[in-house]
């Protein structure tokens, strides 16, 4: 068992709180004897931007080996993300490649640490030799360059969902970001993808896709699907990136689970509404000015902006409620974790900074009144369900075939 995280510690309980250390400490027990699976994290692309050696501790960054097992996590949803950028110049198939290259090198560098996984059985067997287990999740369907051959070639590869678009309408659906409505929902490409993604035993994720988009998959697939990192719109009205209480039931109903995001622009409502006021100020000051909105000028400004005025953050308690909030409406077999560390930057709430905090969440669960077996399916139970559901589901279309 790992030691209890002081700053865990610290945020949990305050001095001479027995029942909330006490607490705590059960909840890093379970931590440490629940496989913790997170279907979203984008260590790649950060590492992409700028390599550190992720086996030991690193100064940057939400992930790192250390305090992985620190907090228990066992199973990784490796993000392979393309930006909406790529599809209009072109290499989406590259960077997508070569973004998996990376995370293989890590099983391969570190081979007592990280193994590599591409089913239920192969992630519990690294699990199992005390290693982290590393999945492959697709941020962004572009590097299918509308070619079903390429679907197959990255399931080949070992991806295991791909999420059909990002923060922009691409050749397969529209996205939540986006308010062109270019398809109406999938593009006619989309409409084949889905299909071959039940064929292929890939797992469909509906984060990011616009409303029309999700209820077309619905209506399509015949495997559940996942929203890998997504939370409820019920707390942040009008924020279509987030699922509403239609969509979780229709989920639900097809067997499938909203992985909820931490983010605290996801969670909160005030933290969201600050921070969006923000970035657009930044974005109308980098065309004012004839900027890159990522060079180094409009980024300096975006900072010194937030430093005078802050969004704020989350709490771990605003994660709760979103858990809560599922349940209530479909039962606890349907929700599970999708952090997005590493992706969603400085909103990270109190108490869920980095992945050595998985047991400051689960102890807010006791403290719900969430039994051992509840938070266990919600830890990986819930999510391992669905993906040999989809794996049963491929296996049927291709004996049919």
């Amino acid at each position: 068992m790992s030691v209890i995280p002081f700053v865990a510690l610290l945020l949990l309980s305050g001095p001479g709180d027995q029942q909330g250390d006490e607490r705590l400490a059960h909840a890093t027990r379970l931590a440490q004897d629940f496989i913790i699976a997170d279907t979203h994290i984008d260590v790649p692309y950060r590492l992409w931007k700028k390599m550190e050696d992720i086996s030991v501790a690193t100064e940057g960054g939400d992930f790192d080996y250390p305090r992985a097992k620190r907090g228990g996590l066992d199973a990784v949803f490796m993000s392979i993300f393309t930006p909406w950028q790529q599809e209009e110049k072109g290499g989406s198939k590259a960077l997508a490649d070569s973004l998996i290259d990376l995370v293989e090198g890590f099983a391969v560098r570190w081979p007592a640490k990280f193994a590599m996984a591409t089913s239920v059985d192969e992630a519990k067997e690294a699990v199992e030799a005390g290693k982290i287990a590393l999945m492959l999740g697709m941020e962004n369907g572009s590097p299918i360059e509308g070619d079903l051959g390429n679907l197959e070639y990255f399931a080949r590869r070992g991806v295991r969902y791909v999420t059909l678009t990002h923060s922009k309408d691409n050749h397969i659906c529209d996205s939540s970001y986006d308010d062109s409505g270019t398809w109406g929902g999938l593009s006619p490409f989309g409409k084949k993808v889905v299909p071959e993604m039940n064929r292929l035993g890939v797992m469909i994720d509906i984060s990011h896709v616009s409303d029309k988009a999700f209820y077309q998959v619905m209506g399509l697939s015949k495997a559940p699907a996942i929203a890998s990192h997504s939370s409820c719109r019920h707390f942040t009205p009008g924020f279509e990136r987030n699922m509403d209480d239609e969509m979780i039931k229709l989920l639900a109903k097809n067997g499938g689970v909203i992985q909820i995001n931490f983010g605290s622009t996801f969670i909160n409502e005030d933290c969201r509404r600050r921070f969006y006021i923000g970035k657009d100020k930044a974005e109308q000051y980098a065309r004012e000015n004839d900027l890159d909105p990522e060079g180094p000028e409009a980024r300096a400004w975006r900072t010194k902006y937030f430093e005078d005025n802050p969004h704020g953050f989350a709490d771990i308690s605003d994660v709760a409620d979103h858990i809560d909030h599922v349940v209530r409406l479909v039962g606890v077999d349907h929700v599970g974790f999708g952090s997005d560390f590493d992706g969603v930057g400085d909103t990270l709430p109190t108490g869920l900074k980095d992945v050595s905090h998985y047991p400051n969440l689960i102890a807010a669960l006791l403290e719900r009144g969430y039994g051992e077996g509840d938070i266990e399916k919600m830890c990986s139970g819930n999510l391992f369900r669905v993906w040999r559901e989809v794996e049963r589901v491929a296996r049927e279309s291709r004996a049919s075939r």
